[in-house]
């Protein structure tokens, strides 16, 4: 760090979120070096934490992977005290992140008309599950109904087969990455004004985002975008796609793409698998004309692929300037020591989990680097986050845990 500090050292940031969608968000802006402090119902915490506990009083894998470097203190909303609390804290945050369902945060008193006077500089940001002035503003929502409903699960899958839902959480984490990505702009713009703002994304909206390439063909077509299976929603093109490998298991496979801008990717395919005789021959000369020619061309690529390891034929490709991708599995990318050199995978030393290895925030920043930290115990920094925040004794902390308030 070349001011000794991180990014958005000295942010404090107030975290309502529960589950994934919000939580992503938060722990974002922890890895760039805020302080966030989670803020928790202290008779159960966010759901996440046990709901996929194996022995459901251990926190949860999945908690761990979305609360790291967090610091959690517990509040009673439902109590006078801590209500009272929970608005002392919003007064010296910077930022106060909620994802709870329709309505509830502000039967809770903490809803942004409330806020806003308490703390006139605080970004006050929430994730819904849909806009809260549409037809669905009142439902319910999670990843994979915002998949369905923005859109995502209707171009993926096979172009004959029903509609499939990606295996990436799009709807939890994509949301949460577009709504860091907005708390961030509103800090920058409160520099100049001095003022907060309320920031709202709903689940639903943020999958267009994700899936603009699809808009740009449906406007081409004139057509609903269709799916494309391992292809593109973009259309037709060859060689693109997977090609099985040995040993021939389930994700033995390598995905192959060769651009429809020229023909400097087919001429290097072709002899890396052996056909350089094929680079003047009119048959394959265009793009047009390989993706007419499908089925021939990806049984060339095949034929060559089905004779190597995803390894060895992403390496070879690779190297010779044609884009391909081997099918790694979780595992493969989990072990691959690549990962752990380069800090993309951390270990962290959990209090009740012991050593666990965990993804961390991929981007490289020359001036923010934040190891990653576990993620917190439920209450567990009870007494220094309110002595740093609020100035509470260790006696005030003591009392309000008596009263139930924390």
């Amino acid at each position: 760090m070349e001011n000794g500090k991180p990014a958005l050292a000295g942010i404090k940031v107030l975290d309502f979120t529960q589950f994934e969608a919000g939580p992503s968000c938060t722990e974002a802006l922890a890895w760039m070096g805020a302080d966030v402090v989670k803020m928790e119902n202290p008779y159960r915490g966010d759901p996440g934490r046990l709901a996929a506990s194996e022995d459901g009083k251990t926190d949860s894998y999945y908690f761990l992977l979305f609360n790291a470097n967090k610091r959690g203190v517990t509040a009673n909303l439902k109590s006078p005290e801590g209500l009272k609390l929970a608005k002392k804290m919003v007064a010296k945050a910077d930022v106060m992140i909620e994802n709870f369902g329709p309505g509830v945060i502000e039967k809770l008193g903490l809803g942004y008309d409330v806020v806003k006077k308490i703390n006139p500089r605080l970004i006050y940001a929430q994730v819904k599950g849909f806009a809260g002035e549409g037809p669905y503003g009142k439902f319910l929502s999670f990843d994979m109904i915002a998949q369905a409903a923005g859109g995502i699960m209707s171009i993926t899958g096979e172009p004959d087969g029903m509609p499939l839902k990606p295996g990436p959480t799009l709807g939890d984490t994509g949301t949460g990455m577009l709504l860091a990505i907005s708390i961030i702009g509103a800090l920058y713009q409160r520099r100049d004004t001095g003022k907060g703002q309320h920031i709202q994304v709903a689940m639903q909206d943020a999958m267009l985002q994700y899936s603009r390439i699809a808009y740009s063909t449906m406007a081409r077509t004139g057509e609903a975008a269709g799916r494309a299976g391992a292809g593109t929603v973009t259309g037709g093109n060859a060689p693109m796609g997977l090609f099985p490998c040995k040993p021939f298991g389930s994700n033995d496979y390598v995905y192959v793409y060769v651009t429809r801008a020229n023909n400097s990717h087919w001429h290097r395919l072709l002899k890396v698998i052996g056909h350089d005789d094929l680079i003047d021959d009119e048959r394959y000369d265009s793009p047009a004309k390989r993706n007419a020619a499908k089925d021939d061309v990806h049984a060339m690529v095949t034929e060559w692929s089905s004779a190597r390891t995803k390894r060895e034929a992403m390496m070879q490709m690779g190297g010779a300037g044609v884009p391909c991708g081997a099918v790694y599995d979780t595992m493969e990318l989990h072990e691959n020591p690549d990962f752990e050199k380069r800090g993309i995978f951390q270990t962290i030393d959990h209090p009740t989990r012991g050593a666990f290895k965990m993804a961390a925030w991929p981007v490289k920043m020359s001036g923010t680097n934040v190891p990653v930290a576990p993620s917190p115990l439920l209450g567990e920094h009870n007494a220094s986050v309110y002595a740093e925040w609020i100035g509470l004794s260790a006696e005030e902390v003591a009392s309000l845990k008596a009263d139930g308030a924390v």
